[in-house]
């Protein structure tokens, strides 16, 4: 938690007790925490709202607001401010910024001046509005979080780029006071865009800060190259800047063309080493200059031959097409069609993958919907016949805030990259804004990039520089060809890092009766009854119970209840769903020993894995499928040689700890159970399980997963296999009914 600061919670004291709780300016009782964050900056602004008369107060320090205080208070000084309420509401934003309000005395002091003072300085204002006094676009910043110093290693360049714009072009009537904190923002990019036109001679109420016809056409009269100086060199190395660029804020040097030269190769551009028109425009808007001819596209309608001919003709060699559709009604060609890869190879063109189920909003995005979504692209990747190594695309299709890519994409990526890397030969890509790029990407989760560059307003692409992993660079929706050849695309620019795939395996049909998630508003009350009626029915009742071990001890089961490790069951539904569907087996054959293994958790059991911990013992049956770490080892090792999942064999001599930690994580443990029923097959010389797999054999599988079978435990190990054989029908039988089948 952060320090309290005692002046802040002065400040914060202050609105409540000057204006009832916050009933006066329409908010609640302002929380007493000594913090500064948007709620106190709110209750402020409000608080000037209230005090300049405006009747409609409001959280936003809007045009009335700043016209008011511009007509009554261009000047706010000792002299001018009209009360000792608005001199502590003053006072009280200094602190709540980090400077010395002087107290909250409603006094104007020579502190509080030194502080306007080294505020304005901050800002870059100080030649342009000199002295302690506040000008009401000072006020207008003032009443912000925004910083004015360097925060979470920001740029000191950059800073001194927002500190110049701010300095020169404050006055303008559109252009307010942006952050000095060493960080490219919206902010910053819609000032660098006002800069130009305001440069470009538009007057205040024409120039909007929008990359428009007037301000393209400007910026094409006005090319910088070496020697350059003054105020175009000047904005131009700004914009190399806050691209990341390692140029130095002024003329337009050697060392500026050496890194316009790099800057034109990275992106795709003819490289010239002049601040062309294209260089301008890839500089300050994600799509760049919209007119550029890219190689690759993507688009949701089926390539026909006239259409594939028309794209050949119009230079196009990459087509990135959609693996899946979820809806049966929109879009009746966004999904691959029969047919139309063989028409791509045809024509000597290529494509890439694209996997999209919603992923518009930041709820799609979960760890477990990652795994699923992994799974149903690798699924439809092969029934369409993209070979091993094919890089799929997997969609982030909205503005996700930086703060949902930590909660909900990474999680998911984290998902979809483990899925991919372990069940398949495919690679990950992302499909998304730049700032969710670049992140899934340095987070390992995505090898490039396919960026979402024409919606140039979302927050995820303004101030953040091209991915340096791209390889697509979606700038433009446009339409070619005429006739039947007529198709309707987006536009990219292709860096060369992913070619797609030209030949393709025969389509297989998707006819595999592979299980689906369990209806759980049908069938779930249904099921459990069932498996609480079997279990009893066989000794083992909704809660406690006993037995032998296969170690000949008696024991009692009171760990947990039939409900609970029912519902820890259904709670994984979508892991066990992916797990059967990507190794082609039924779902029950999994659910059955884990389902059993929790029911029948007793107290040795968490002393057993106690022990482990504290180094006393080597191993233990540990987590939802009470699993040794050795039988872990042995049966992820044969499913790796086998070529069923992907991964470095593991040592028993090395390894055994960290496996029997990794089997403490649900996912982990289950996986490694639904390896084991292949391991195990292998091991009593049945077929690998399947499909179609016999009753007989799966009590044989079943029956292993509690040892060997030996003279001495032979009647307790076919026991084990009869009462799991029975918990098998009870769920596959609603498998079945879910799966329609």
């Amino acid at each position: 938690m952060a320090d309290v600061d005692e002046m802040v919670l002065r400040a914060q004291r202050f609105i409540n007790s000057t204006y009832s709780n916050g009933a006066k300016l329409g908010i609640s009782k302002l929380e007493e925490n000594g913090r500064t964050g948007w709620p106190t900056m709110y209750a402020l602004t409000r608080a000037l709202q209230y005090e300049l008369g405006i009747t409609s107060l409001s959280d936003n320090f809007g045009p009335t607001t700043l016209a008011t205080l511009q007509s009554r208070y261009p000047s706010l000084n000792a002299s001018t401010v009209p009360s000792w309420i608005f001199g502590c509401i003053l006072q009280s934003a200094l602190y709540c910024k980090g400077y010395d309000g002087g107290g909250i005395d409603g006094i104007y002091s020579a502190r509080v001046e030194d502080s306007v003072i080294r505020l304005k300085q901050d800002m870059g204002l100080a030649y342009a509005y000199p002295g302690g006094s506040l000008e009401p676009k000072v006020v207008k910043a003032l009443l912000n979080m925004d910083a004015y110093v360097t925060v979470n290693n920001g740029s000191s360049q950059i800073r001194s780029v927002q500190q110049w714009l701010n300095g020169r072009y404050v006055k303008r009537q559109d252009y307010f006071v942006i952050p000095c904190d060493g960080h490219h923002s919206r902010d910053v990019a819609k000032s660098m865009l006002l800069a130009i036109q305001y440069e470009l001679g538009m007057a205040d109420g024409t120039a909007n800060g929008v990359f428009g016809p007037g301000t393209q056409a400007g910026l094409r009269s006005h090319p910088v190259s070496v020697g350059a100086a003054g105020t175009w060199a000047e904005i131009f190395t700004a914009a190399m800047l806050l691209n990341k660029r390692p140029v130095s804020f002024g003329a337009f040097t050697a060392e500026v063309q050496a890194a316009v030269r790099e800057f034109q190769s990275f992106v795709k551009l003819p490289v010239t080493g002049i601040g062309d028109f294209q260089t301008w425009a890839s500089l300050l808007v994600s799509h760049g200059d919209q007119t550029r001819k890219g190689e690759a596209c993507d688009g949701v309608t089926k390539i026909t031959m006239d259409r594939a001919a028309a794209l050949k003709a119009a230079g196009y060699k990459y087509i990135g097409r959609y693996l899946y559709n979820p809806s049966s009604t929109d879009l009746p060609e966004k999904a691959i069609q029969p047919g139309e890869l063989s028409t791509i190879n045809l024509y000597g063109l290529r494509c890439f993958p694209i996997y999209q189920t919603w992923g518009r909003d930041a709820t799609n995005f979960s760890y477990a919907n990652g795994c699923v979504d992994a799974t149903s692209a690798i699924e439809w990747a092969r029934i369409h016949g993209f070979k091993v190594g094919t890089t799929i695309y997997f969609a982030v299709d909205y503005d996700a805030m930086d703060a949902e890519v930590t909660s909900f994409i990474l999680p998911y990526f984290r998902g979809v990259h483990g899925t991919v890397s372990e069940l398949s030969g495919y690679r990950v890509g992302i499909y998304g804004p730049r700032n969710v790029c670049q992140r899934v990407s340095d987070a390992g989760y995505a090898v490039t990039s396919f960026v979402s560059d024409m919606s140039s307003g979302f927050s995820g692409n303004l101030g953040y520089p091209l991915p340096t992993n791209w390889a697509y660079d979606q700038i433009v929706t446009t339409t070619i060809g005429s006739g039947s050849g007529r198709i309707e695309i987006d536009n990219n620019i292709a860096s060369g890092r992913d070619i797609g795939q030209g030949d393709f395996d025969p389509p297989r049909p998707n006819t595999d009766d592979l299980d689906v998630g369990l209806d759980k508003g049908r069938y779930k009350a249904a099921l459990l009854r069932d498996v609480q009626t079997y279990l009893t029915s066989i000794g083992v009742p909704e809660t406690g119970g006993e037995g032998w071990t296969l170690d000949g001890d008696w024991v009692t089961w009171n760990v947990i209840s039939t409900t609970n490790a029912f519902e820890r069951v259904m709670e994984a539904d979508w892991l066990f769903t992916n797990l059967a569907r990507a190794l082609k087996i039924r779902k029950a054959l999994i659910q059955t020993p884990v389902l059993w293994e929790l029911r029948k958790l007793n107290p040795t059991d968490p002393m057993a894995d106690d022990l482990v911990r504290l180094g006393l013992r080597d191993d233990s049956s540990t987590g939802y499928g009470q699993i040794f770490a050795w039988v872990a080892i042995e049966a992820r090792n044969y499913c790796i040689e086998q070529g069923i999942i992907n991964g470095t064999p593991l040592k028993l001599s090395t390894d055994r700890r960290a496996v029997w930690d990794r089997l403490q994580d649900p996912h982990y443990n289950i996986s490694t159970a639904a390896y084991l029923t292949i391991y195990n097959a292998h091991q009593i010389r049945v077929a690998r399980p399947s499909l179609t797999t016999s009753m007989a054999d799966i009590q044989l599988i079943l029956e292993r997963y509690n040892g060997d079978k030996t003279v001495s435990n032979k009647d307790k190990i076919e026991q084990y296999g009869r009462e799991l054989t029975g918990l098998y029908n009870v769920l596959e039988n609603y498998n079945r009914l879910s799966r329609g089948a």
